[in-house]
């Protein structure tokens, strides 16, 4: 599943979390503080802008700061590119592979990517910030804002967003093709040793769509880790600022930092509360392939052979395949009910945890529509397991029937679930 693809896969995933620790630590101590003498951007008109004199009017400094900050972007950009560099020169040198292009520079080219998109997103719930204040302030005195203010930031929204889709359509692009790359590499392998695997029930299934949906769920599931992780790194040091605001939570009091205190105390209820219970929902999801495997095989061998997919069989075995449903329906119904029950309670959550500072008049209506998306985003970052709990059934299932290809390649026995009997079989 890993081997086929990436190189040396245990070094290899151990590699890129060791170097990426090891680069942000890098990037916070001391590396941000070199752009100024080493960033490239200088030569197209992008440098650190020089220190502003003493006594400067709020104009010159606010064009600063704008400067500064770009420069900044720019900075880390390349900083990012340069360690992504280095880690596929490493590879390519310590354990060349067929699919080195696609699994070692491809994974790097998706994960900078997808920081690109939180930095968007980071742009994005600044204009939130500035946006709703205008809108505050017109509405508190009738031509206070001019039109052209209000407009220019609905054409600086159009500007991000387009770079948003854009980047969004060609990461997607990217990824299906990453996808089934991998998928190849693992077909070619399974492929390469049929002659072994043929044996094992639903092979065929397992080499034509097994493969086919472990690759995309992988990916899809990897690039939403990611996207959690480069999420959370970028907006709790927002949300810890923002908590400057909020000095009182209703039943609980005073507590510091009170908007980062929520969000990992409601984050880590409803992963444990999911996690219980969805904790049948793999085995189910596993056996259902297998029950559908089975009727699929039956029905196969009818189109050739005259005296199979009789009717009494394939009606029992179609009885297989429902009573497996109907189990899972009844599983997936507790499930749904705990995790929508808290999903929808936790649309409230940030706004319960504002309400004394909201009543309390403690910030303007700009600042609370960065408190909300921020504590959305962070909030939503710890749940990555609740968000993703289905998803991630779907492949703990695909898994456990690819395992019994790699047990069988590696001469070990088969995993226990796939000694099971088929019900109605035993």
């Amino acid at each position: 599943m890993f081997s086929s693809f990436f190189p040396k896969p245990l070094y290899f995933f151990l590699s890129a979390v060791v170097w990426a620790v090891v680069a942000i630590g890098a990037w916070y101590l001391f590396v941000a503080d070199l752009g100024a003498s080493l960033s490239l951007g200088r030569l197209f008109g992008f440098g650190f802008p020089a220190a502003l004199p003493e006594g400067a009017d709020e104009a010159a400094q606010a064009a600063f700061a704008s400067q500064t900050s770009f420069a900044a972007d720019i900075w880390v950009y390349q900083y990012m590119i340069v360690c992504g560099a280095i880690f596929c020169a490493y590879w390519w040198r310590a354990a060349p592979h067929r699919w080195f292009r696609w699994s070692v520079v491809g994974s790097a080219v998706i994960i900078f990517v997808t920081w690109f998109q939180v930095q968007v997103d980071v742009m994005i719930n600044k204009w939130f910030g500035r946006f709703y204040d205008m809108v505050q302030q017109a509405l508190g005195e009738a031509g206070s804002v001019e039109p052209s203010a209000f407009y220019g930031e609905i054409a600086t929204f159009a500007g991000i967003a387009t770079v948003a889709i854009t980047v969004a359509v060609m990461t997607h692009f990217l990824a299906s093709h990453y996808v089934f790359r991998w998928r190849t590499a693992m077909n070619d392998y399974y492929v390469d040793n049929w002659s072994r695997l043929r044996g094992i029930e639903g092979a065929a299934q397992r080499v034509q769509e097994d493969t086919m949906r472990f690759a995309s769920i992988m990916e899809s599931l990897g690039i939403r880790f990611i996207d959690s992780v480069m999420t959370l790194i970028a907006f709790m040091p927002i949300l810890w600022g923002l908590s400057a605001f909020v000095k009182m939570l209703p039943i609980v009091g005073e507590v510091p930092q009170a908007l980062v205190f929520v969000a990992i105390i409601w984050s880590a209820i409803g992963t444990a509360l999911v996690a219980v219970a969805g904790v049948r929902l793999p085995g189910l999801e596993f056996r259902n392939q297998r029950v559908e495997a089975a009727y699929r095989k039956e029905l196969v061998f009818g189109e050739d052979h005259a005296d199979r997919a009789k009717p009494p069989s394939l009606s029992e075995l179609f009885t297989d395949v429902r009573r497996n449903y109907f189990r899972i329906y009844l599983n997936y119904l507790y499930f749904n009910v705990v995790r929508y029950a808290y999903l929808q309670a936790g649309a409230l959550v940030p706004y319960v945890a504002l309400a004394p500072t909201i009543l309390a008049g403690g910030f303007t209506l700009g600042v609370m529509q960065q408190i909300i998306r921020a504590f959305g985003r962070v909030e939503s970052s710890f749940q990555f397991l609740v968000n993703s709990w289905t998803t991630i059934v779907e492949l703990i299932s695909i898994y456990k029937r690819l395992k019994a290809f790699e047990a069988t390649l590696d001469d070990e026995p088969l995993p226990d679930i796939e000694k099971e009997a088929l019900p109605g079989t035993a």
